[in-house]
């Protein structure tokens, strides 16, 4: 069980998809380990949404000009972009923007994936999203999405990039610290259940941003 670590670097970090359940955690969590954060998002988020000092821009990722600036401007870039229902073929058009734009400027980025590429333990042969019967039916376009989105950014991590895949449950909760990863497979507890907060998402993803063990390739983490 992994707890939380702490760091005296400051970072210069551009989340896009700020305003989102979790991006709203990764800001939180980056304002509490000190970090310098920008929030993006396509339009302007309630003044409420982040803490104080949040630096806000409003940039929609497929049409922004100052994309590669932006991303330029920063230690690493999160990028937590969810497209809405009906616009699920979008997420690898925006992603690959993303990570291109950071391999121009050698800026390291991380991808909030999805869970769909990650092994299942009790059937190894499948995948969350090749798994007969695995996913509710409300689930599958966005997973269809997301390996999609995962299959055209694992060639293109290189010595930048992370794609980090959540659980099969990722829901608003508490921040307890701790967790357990794995690199490629669906991490459950004693239940079979596979889960973790948003905050605790959130924690295990600026564990990795501050001490890197997944640079080039994907992994998960759940309790």
């Amino acid at each position: 069980m992994t707890t939380a670590s702490t760091t005296t670097d400051t970072l210069s970090i551009a989340i896009f998809g700020s305003s989102g359940q979790v991006g709203r955690r990764l800001v939180a969590e980056a304002n509490r380990r000190g970090h310098r954060v920008t929030a993006i998002t396509r339009s302007t988020p309630q003044p409420s949404i982040h803490p104080d000092g949040i630096e806000h821009l409003s940039r929609d990722v497929l049409n922004a000009s100052d994309l590669d600036e932006i991303i330029a401007q920063h230690d690493i870039v999160l990028s937590a972009l969810r497209p809405p229902a009906g616009m699920e073929s979008s997420m690898v058009e925006m992603t690959d923007r993303i990570i291109d734009a950071s391999i121009r400027s050698g800026t390291r980025f991380m991808i909030v994936g999805g869970a769909a590429p990650l092994i299942t333990p009790d059937a190894p042969e499948h995948t969350v999203l090749t798994k007969p019967n695995f996913l509710p039916e409300s689930s599958v376009a966005i997973a269809h999405a997301s390996q999609a989105q995962f299959e055209a950014a694992l060639p293109k991590l290189g010595s930048l990039g992370t794609y980090f895949c959540p659980p099969a449950m990722l829901v608003p909760g508490e921040r307890t610290g701790t967790y357990r990863t794995h690199p490629d497979t669906l991490v459950v507890d004693s239940n079979g259940q596979s889960q973790i907060s948003m905050e605790d998402y959130a924690v295990a993803m600026f564990d990795e941003i501050e001490t890197p063990k997944h640079t080039g390739r994907h992994f998960t983490a759940a309790y």
